[in-house]
């Protein structure tokens, strides 16, 4: 019996010299938490049909309450029944150093909903009100935002189908007594652009008509002098990985002024992007290899005494592009060959920038320089004065050179923003007449 009373009392004596490092262990653990929370968001939610405790476990971020004076942001969270359900209104109101931040967001719980759905349901829709104030607090960067869904670019509703168009018409009329002059000029393309597939449409007409009435000794005369052109070029580009994609081009074209009747030229291409295509919207560096297959018909007989031919013509491009919140800045290399005569060649250099004005509309700024050797379409019998003065039929010459200046608009899908860099942007790369 005394041996129990000697036990128990060791026992409670052990005890009472644990309890003081208990207690001191747990103080440590409740300042450490204090610590910890001092720079968090503090918020008092005011609403009678809301479940604290539940959205305290939820939204760990931030603190809750129970002093109005001493909150960051005050939210105010009205309800309404509805015949669909339970419609929830949180206005949130930014205080002290958030004064002035205001915003109002809306929940409806479906009648079909169980309790844990809407509990859910509006504390998600409280973390998105408050993530704009908790941004600008010390633990912004201890937050972490996330999808409970990946959704993808094309995992819309779009009515346009993530087609874009681009039309532009243009009309240039002059003259007095002696002399007129008519130009015409239209386009219209077509894209479509998702992270897998790319197609691209365009077609163009141009129209050029100049007369001159002339007086010679009495003997009055008209000089009229025409040209014309009709394009349809077409792009389909098809992803591999984040750096190799394959596609092809097609051209029908027309030409007065080329002395080119119809050319039909179909080019499969492959492309090589030195950095990942995800980093398109910063950089690029493409390599774009095609070969394509011309059938020719001249309107008339060529330097070569050639009124139609098949010809394989090959291309290397290099562009580098950077992409900037003002704009785009592009430089492009490319040659070309045809297969059956390598001194046929052209080296072109492109250069271009586009500055972003507002919505749908730049401003554009376009250069180009080019070697020539490959002109293969140019008319046997030369070309008349008037053709010459007039630039109604393409010379011979070593080099060219194009600038130009411009305004550009786009409509259409708002859903169109994925980012698809394969085979280039549009502009020259998509006119692919391989005879010059």
């Amino acid at each position: 019996m005394r041996s129990k009373v000697i036990a128990g009392f060791l026992g409670i004596l052990a005890f009472v010299a644990v309890l003081p490092a208990s207690f001191a262990f747990g103080q440590a653990e409740v300042q450490k938490s204090d610590d910890q929370k001092k720079d968090v968001l503090r918020v008092y939610v005011d609403c009678d049909k809301c479940n604290m405790e539940f959205l305290q476990k939820e939204i760990a971020f931030v603190n809750f309450i129970k002093e109005r004076q001493a909150a960051q942001v005050y939210v105010l969270i009205k309800t309404q029944e509805t015949p669909e359900g339970m419609d929830y209104e949180l206005s949130f109101s930014g205080e002290k150093e958030f004064g002035g931040i205001q915003h109002t967001l809306k929940y409806t719980a479906p009648k079909t909903d169980g309790e844990d759905a809407v509990k859910q349901g509006l504390a998600r829709t409280l973390k998105m009100g408050l993530m704009r104030y908790a941004a600008k607090t010390p633990v912004a960067s201890r937050i972490r935002i996330g999808l409970i869904d990946k959704v993808k670019p094309t995992d819309v509703v779009d009515k346009w189908n993530f087609w874009v168009f681009s039309a532009s018409i243009d009309g240039f009329f002059s003259g007095q007594e002696t002399y007129n002059s008519q130009s015409i000029y239209g386009s219209l393309t077509a894209s479509r652009v998702t992270p897998g597939l790319k197609v691209r449409l365009s077609t163009s007409a141009s129209y050029n008509r100049n007369t001159f009435k002339i007086e010679e000794d009495g003997i009055k005369s008209t000089i009229k002098s025409n040209s014309e052109s009709r394009s349809f070029s077409g792009l389909v580009v098809k992803s591999i990985d984040d750096h190799w994609s394959v596609g092809a081009y097609f051209s029908a074209y027309s030409s007065t002024y080329q002395n080119i009747k119809l050319s039909l030229t179909p080019a499969p291409a492959i492309e090589y992007d030195l950095f990942p295509y995800s980093e398109s919207t910063k950089r690029q560096l493409r390599f774009l290899y095609r070969i394509g297959f011309s059938l020719n018909r001249y309107g008339e007989e060529t330097i070569y005494l050639k009124t139609k031919e098949s010809l394989l013509r090959e291309a290397l491009e290099v562009t580098l592009e950077l992409k900037r919140k003002w704009g785009t800045v592009s430089l492009s290399l490319e040659g070309s060959n045809y297969l059956h005569a390598l001194k046929k060649y052209r080296l072109m250099l492109d250069t271009e920038m586009s500055i972003r004005i507002f919505k749908g509309l730049s401003f554009n700024i376009y250069g180009s320089y080019s070697k020539i050797k490959d002109q293969l379409f140019l008319a046997r019998s030369g070309a008349s004065l008037e053709e010459v003065l007039l630039r109604r039929r393409e010379l011979e010459t070593d080099f060219n050179y194009y600038f130009s200046i411009g305004f550009s608009y786009s409509f259409g899908s708002i859903y169109s923003k994925v980012v698809n860099p394969r085979f280039g942007s549009g502009g020259r790369s998509i006119s692919i007449h391989m005879g010059g």
